[in-house]
């Protein structure tokens, strides 16, 4: 069975906890080597190769709420609120 282990961060230094779940999780997976880096670190190297997405302000074509959508809206094309947009495809 597993048991809680405390691993010492290679990028931070800091100490962290690799519970016996994750190491069971980790077993599922087939994962080999134990995590390197904290959560923290993890997260902040995850978001680096990921940035943020723009986004854009539109007004609903449906409602004329104002809506904020990851794509730059174009003239010929409506725009729709998720409000909106979760309706339609509800509908359809």
């Amino acid at each position: 069975m597993f048991e809680d282990k405390t691993l010492k961060c290679k990028e931070c230094g800091k100490e962290f906890i690799f519970t016996a779940g994750e190491q069971q999780f980790y077993q599922e997976k087939g994962f080999v080597n134990e995590p390197q880096r904290c959560k923290e670190c993890r997260d902040a190297r995850k978001k680096a190769n990921n940035p943020e997405r723009e986004m854009f302000t539109a007004i609903c074509a449906s409602c004329g709420k104002e809506a904020r959508v990851p794509f730059r809206p174009r003239e010929d094309r409506p725009v729709y609120c998720s409000e909106c947009y979760a309706k339609m495809k509800e509908q359809a």
